[in-house]
């Protein structure tokens, strides 16, 4: 057991939840809520407490099987929904919400990290890691993700750069990860994946089980906890889920589009689920990011590369040509037989909101309807969406 990996019995990690599971679905899904919604990241520090180390990586992808290879902890910095007293004074007011709120649960102490990682997504994240190591004393570093992945040598380059990332991993963690640790941390994460799509599968073909809300705190604890305590509740989640007795309402199909960095409050999506089923969505779509299994077979480094470039969804953020953004979005609409699309972005966040004009374009084109609107992940008045959303299901229920 890797000295950065709190000491177990067996092979399992410590678990960082205390879940009520003789209590039932709902009682778990209840404190599930509670841990999301938490803004000082307590399975984080139960898991600093245990002597170990903590790798925390801003969106929207990062190979979280190379940290857990080093047996360190990979966290999705998100942000939260809290007073921004010193973070404000670290950046220009143009920017998103996720920017700011990340750096200031770091600079209150909220969440302590020993490295912390960001990607040139955009111009504010690509800054992110300059300011954050001025203003903290981990290392803060920039995984570089190929600008231009239909190179034939973006595989090759990836590759490398995975590798410098891994070096930069076990220096911090004071460990050496060889390729059976990392086909290990593969098959972890395979698993996850798995289950992850299982949990999607749900909510395409019944999603009155699981509205989008409930999806969403099952899907974001994955970067709170180790994955193999994640794949054990999904495991234990996905069965109860699919029993449950629940009656089909008259809402309309509708798939979310425009949560793949900064991430809508939950009331926002419990207003939206009060009159939809969002079938599919883009929202922490990092977790997702690999559409099937990584090979274990082989170079476990190179697998990863390969699978980020040919074997992944599509995110504004990303540039490929193979993938063109309204026409996954299309692809993504017929798949989950949606009737309708949210395309949503966060405010200030450039490459979200270029992407809804396209969006727009293409959905006129199909003539699917859609309804465009903003969000910032600290809002808590949604009296005037919801009054809009709820015309916008009228006018699709009721033409």
């Amino acid at each position: 057991m890797s000295a950065t990996q709190p000491e177990r019995a067996g092979a399992e990690p410590l678990p960082l939840l205390e879940l009520p599971f003789d209590e039932g679905l709902d009682a778990v899904l209840h404190l599930c809520f509670d841990v999301v919604e938490d803004p000082t990241f307590p399975t984080v520090k139960r898991w600093r407490e245990a002597g170990g180390r903590v790798l925390g990586h801003f969106r929207v992808y990062f190979p979280e099987e190379l940290a857990h290879a080093v047996g360190m902890l990979p966290v999705k910095v998100r942000g939260a929904q809290v007073d921004r007293e010193h973070a404000d004074s670290r950046f220009g007011s143009y920017l998103c919400s996720i920017l700011r709120s990340s750096l200031e649960v770091a600079l209150t102490g909220d969440l302590v990290l020993d490295m912390f990682v960001t990607h040139p997504i955009c111009d504010g994240a690509r800054n992110l890691a300059a300011i954050w190591g001025r203003n903290r004393p981990e290392p803060a570093q920039i995984l570089y993700l190929p600008q231009n992945p239909n190179s034939r040598f973006s595989a090759a380059w990836l590759t490398e750069e995975y590798r410098r990332m891994l070096a930069e991993l076990e220096e911090v963690a004071g460990r050496r990860a060889n390729d059976d640790d990392i086909r290990r941390s593969i098959e972890v994460f395979n698993e996850n994946r798995r289950l992850l799509r299982g949990l999607y599968r749900i909510r395409r073909k019944t999603p009155w089980l699981l509205p989008v809300h409930e999806a969403y705190v099952l899907t974001a604890l994955a970067g709170l906890i180790t994955r193999e305590e994640h794949n054990a509740l999904l495991r234990w989640a996905i069965p109860l889920i699919e029993s449950r007795e629940a009656r089909k309402q008259d809402k309309v199909r509708v798939v979310f589009e425009g949560g793949f960095c900064e991430q809508p409050p939950l009331d926002l999506l419990r207003a939206i689920a009060d009159f939809c089923y969002v079938v599919d969505d883009d929202l922490l779509i990092g977790l997702r990011w690999i559409l099937s299994d990584v090979p274990r077979e082989g170079d476990p480094v190179r697998n990863l590369a390969v699978a980020y470039l040919d074997d992944s969804s599509y995110s504004p953020v990303q540039h490929d040509l193979r993938k063109p953004k309204e026409k996954m979005l299309l692809e993504r609409i017929r798949a989950s037989d949606a009737e309708a699309a949210i395309v949503a972005a966060a405010k200030m966040c450039e490459p979200g909101l270029d992407e809804q004009v396209a969006y727009a374009q293409a959905l006129d084109a199909e003539g699917v309807p859609y309804f465009v609107t903003e969000f910032e992940e600290r809002m808590t008045s949604f009296d005037h969406l919801q009054i809009q959303l709820e015309t916008f299901v009228e006018n699709i229920l009721f033409a």
